[in-house]
């Protein structure tokens, strides 16, 4: 099963910047829709691309290894 880290990237971002970051901004920085972007934050089983992929490891400075994690059943 894949596992979005997206909560853990928010949250660390956030405290690093000292300012809460809305799920709008990132769905904006990765060119999704915010409920994209919320069903990963839930880890609900969401199906994405390689473009947001790589459109969030730009904007959390991190590596895809960051974003997700695979994890056996």
């Amino acid at each position: 099963m894949i596992i979005y880290n997206l909560k853990e990237l928010i949250d660390a971002k956030s405290e690093k910047e000292n300012r809460k970051i809305p799920l709008t901004e990132v769905a904006e920085a990765a060119g999704v829709q915010k409920s994209a972007i919320s069903k990963m934050a839930k880890n609900s089983n969401y199906s994405t691309t390689t473009k947001t992929l790589d459109a969030l490891c730009n904007y959390f400075d991190c590596k895809i290894e960051d974003i997700i994690t695979y994890k056996s059943n």
